[in-house]
């Protein structure tokens, strides 16, 4: 009996931790309806299980790029499922790993046997884009040889991703001190150049060119498209064209002022950072269609991002009017 007694009790005590999701998982998801000779995504999954709540680390390389990400989410132990929510993960037809994101849902069922433990499930995106990003179904094994998930979770900190750090080409603002910022993705700067005629022929243009666009968007109606409230000093606000990428092009203004000029839209970010203004309570942001592309009118998603809130606004404009979002910093 006492031999019994000890073989349930080990047994039990190796039923329980094989039952954890706690390790460091790698695998291959394929988006379901994609068809033939479509990129996959190589994952990993380092996790940590606490209770019922997991955190850790996914990331993925896609096509030549590496994404990283914070994520939590939660452990079911009695149907063995892992539930993590809103995965940003790459939208499988981009052409790089900095195309429109697809914001997705991840569940899996860990399957434990002697010769692997596995996590097979599938990333399922928010029903407004389930017919836009299809299903990515993913197989994780666990590495046995990666035991401390703290020190990997902690030391990889300087691969993750931050939301808030620009890229090169991304224009950071400041809502107290906003200053015309570019043309055709280049900064606007004086030329510098020992002739000082080239040095006032190009300023003369440039501020003919700022002149004419200030015009033309106070000659059009400004249509407020909603108002959102923040809590961060600091949020990121994306572009992407909504739809077939036709040629919409367009010039974003903070508070009147142009801050990005004649900017391409297509299913890359066009990424604005924006330190709001303490000493105002709203920050006016509104697109402005510097044409029509192939199919009328200009539109835009604009994803708003807050720390970990994202808020996704649909905009349209046309040659007489303007697409407005308002946004609030909430009261602490």
């Amino acid at each position: 009996m006492r031999f019994i007694l000890i073989c349930i009790f080990i047994t039990t005590g190796f039923i329980a931790s094989a039952q954890k999701v706690t390790g460091s998982w790698y695998g291959i998801a394929d988006a379901t309806s994609a068809g033939p000779n479509t990129n996959n995504y190589l994952t990993e999954l380092v996790i940590k299980q606490k209770g019922n709540e997991v955190e850790g680390i996914f990331g993925y390389y896609f096509r030549s790029g590496y994404q990283s990400y914070y994520i939590r989410g939660t452990y079911n132990p009695a149907t063995r499922v892992l539930t993590i929510k809103n995965i940003p993960v790459t939208y499988f037809k981009s052409r790089d790993i900095d195309g429109i994101d697809c914001p997705m849902n991840f569940s899996a069922t860990l399957m434990v046997s002697q010769v692997k433990s596995t996590l097979t499930g599938v990333f399922t995106s928010h029903d407004k884009y389930k017919y836009t990003c299809p299903e990515l179904k993913v197989s994780f094994s666990l590495d046995v040889d990666e035991k401390n998930q703290d020190s990997l979770i902690h030391n990889n900190t300087a691969k993750i991703k931050k939301y808030w750090q620009p890229r090169g080409d991304e224009l950071v603002v400041s809502a107290r001190d906003i200053v015309p910022a570019t043309i055709n993705s280049e900064p606007v700067k004086n030329e510098i150049t020992k002739d000082s005629a080239a040095k006032k022929i190009a300023e003369a243009e440039r501020k003919q060119v700022m002149e004419k666009l200030v015009q033309s968007f106070e000659q059009r109606k400004n249509i407020l498209s909603t108002e959102v409230e923040v809590e961060s000093d600091s949020i990121r606000i994306s572009y992407y064209d909504n739809g077939d990428i036709d040629g919409d092009s367009i010039s974003v203004f903070i508070n009147k002022v142009p801050v990005l000029i004649h900017q391409p839209l297509s299913d890359k970010a066009l990424n604005m950072y924006l330190a709001m203004d303490s000493a105002h309570a709203v920050t006016e942001i509104t697109m402005y269609a510097e044409n029509l592309g192939l199919y009328p009118p200009n539109t835009a998603l604009m994803i708003i991002t807050d720390g970990d809130k994202r808020y996704e606004v649909f905009l349209s404009s046309s040659l007489t009017q303007n697409a407005s979002v308002r946004i609030k910093r909430k009261k602490r």
